[in-house]
């Protein structure tokens, strides 16, 4: 990371300073000192202002958003900082480090960034560059904090045991005999990280005792709250007389932010339908020439607020396909199950089947998108056969509009159990922020371009 940090800002700034001023030396107007001392000095100084705030924190990279933010940060307020002392000081800097250096370098160091959290998370998912985490807590603590890690290997904990505690056999104080047991499995293990999974069996002063056992600098502790499904910028500590308070936002759909997603939603679906204009001409040829029936499909789906809309597919099937569904369900053992999904199912035409790979089927639905019924990023449209399935935490899916991709379809689309699904779409629900949107597109095209296994 600082190779890559190092490399981006001394082109951009050496660059900046050609591109601005030409290939040759120039000296600072009034001062002695020349350009390339000063562009020199200003990459020294935003190196040292990334590792000041933060951004190369091993609790930041490749997780969240949190490390552009960061970035961002430090960048935009140096060069204020260098602004005003040149103000200050009466130098007249070129204003080429300003208007070319700066958004060039800030796009730079985020797609550097990028380049290398996609290479960190193949690391990760190998199981390398990340902590050994040694799991402390009641049985259903621990199974249930393992599977999350299990489903997010790109986090960086990567669990190599557990320390069960019995409830009924575990003494309310934690005793140095317990701490021996917690180090010896540590050692074995060749762990780092000791993560409790829950308050079940530990209160807070036996977590204080774990924490005074480990190793300080090499080990680590960490806490997991009773609290799934909440993301990062709606959690807020707060330590108060010894107290560390955790403030959890409660999600906000103010007028503000349903008119930003709606000026995205249309501005991004009316450039990519005139920019894919030729894709749907050829696509639709294509499904016109695999078998008699209508090149768009239709079938009533359920909306936001529970109303149903006619949601657009390029057809993938035969025509009159509906009607063979129920007994393809009944024979695979289907039938009366969420998620209407058929395995090899044999409606699909060979066009279909190949529309179906890379998506592009579901192309239309951006005219869903441009007319209201939809959003470029939400919970996955069900059909009302599969809305009767939603208990009481489910319908809260309802409260947006449904989109074209979502959480769960760049998660493991056809792979991801039902629960799995609703899960993830209710994250989203309770989390969303244009930002949000924005990676789980960039996710998407990635997930079109390389469908994987997955992909049916």
């Amino acid at each position: 990371m600082t190779i890559a940090d190092i490399g981006v800002i001394a082109t951009v700034t050496f660059g900046t300073q050609v591109l601005w001023l030409g290939p040759h030396p120039v000296a600072v107007a009034s001062s002695p000192v020349t350009y390339t001392s000063v562009s020199a000095g200003l990459t020294l100084a935003w190196l040292t202002a990334l590792s000041l705030w933060g951004t190369r924190h091993a609790r930041v990279i490749g997780y969240g958003v949190t490390e552009y933010r960061l970035v961002l940060s430090a960048s935009v307020q140096l060069f204020g900082l260098v602004a005003i002392v040149a103000y200050l000081t009466g130098v007249d800097l070129s204003r080429g480090y300003f208007l070319l250096g700066l958004p060039l370098g800030c796009v730079a160091l985020i797609l550097g960034r990028l380049l290398c959290r996609s290479g960190l998370a193949r690391l990760r998912r190998r199981g390398s560059m990340s902590a050994q985490v040694v799991l402390v807590g009641s049985a259903e603590e621990n199974t249930r904090v393992a599977n999350e890690l299990a489903r997010q290997p790109t986090a960086g904990l990567h669990v190599v045991g557990v320390h069960t505690l019995d409830r009924a056999g575990f003494r309310s104080t934690w005793s140095e005999e317990n701490a021996r047991k917690l180090r010896e499995r540590l050692e074995e293990l060749k762990a780092d990280c000791v993560l409790v999974s829950g308050g079940a069996v530990l209160d807070a002063h036996d977590i204080r005792r774990i924490g005074w056992s480990l190793d300080p600098g090499r080990q680590h502790l960490i806490v997991a709250l009773n609290l799934t499904d909440v993301a990062g910028p709606r959690l807020h500590t707060r330590p108060v007389a010894g107290l560390p308070l955790v403030h959890i936002e409660t999600p906000q759909y103010s007028v503000t932010q349903r008119v930003l997603k709606r000026a995205f939603d249309i501005v991004g679906a009316g450039i990519l339908v005139v920019m894919l204009s030729p894709v749907f001409a050829v696509l639709a040829i294509l499904v016109g020439a695999s078998g008699p029936g209508p090149v768009l499909y239709r079938q009533e789906r359920v909306g936001q607020g529970g109303a149903p809309f006619s949601m657009l597919k390029f057809r993938s099937m035969v025509d009159g396909a509906d009607s063979g569904l129920q007994e393809l369900l009944s024979a695979q053992g289907r039938d009366g199950t969420p998620l209407f999904k058929v395995d090899n199912d044999p409606r699909v035409t060979p066009i279909g089947r190949w529309l179906r790979k890379f998506s592009l089927d579901e192309l239309p639905q951006l005219f869903n998108v441009v007319g209201g019924q939809m959003s470029l990023v939400g919970p996955r449209p069900q059909r009302a056969a599969e809305v009767e399935f939603y208990d009481d935490d489910a319908h809260r899916r309802l409260i947006v509009r449904p989109g074209m991709s979502g959480l769960w379809q760049v998660s493991g689309r056809s792979a991801l159990a039902w629960d799995d699904a609703i899960r993830l779409d209710l994250f989203y629900v309770e989390n969303w922020s244009l930002v949000g949107d924005i990676v789980i597109l960039i996710r998407t095209f990635k997930a079109v371009l390389a469908p994987g296994g997955t992909a049916h």
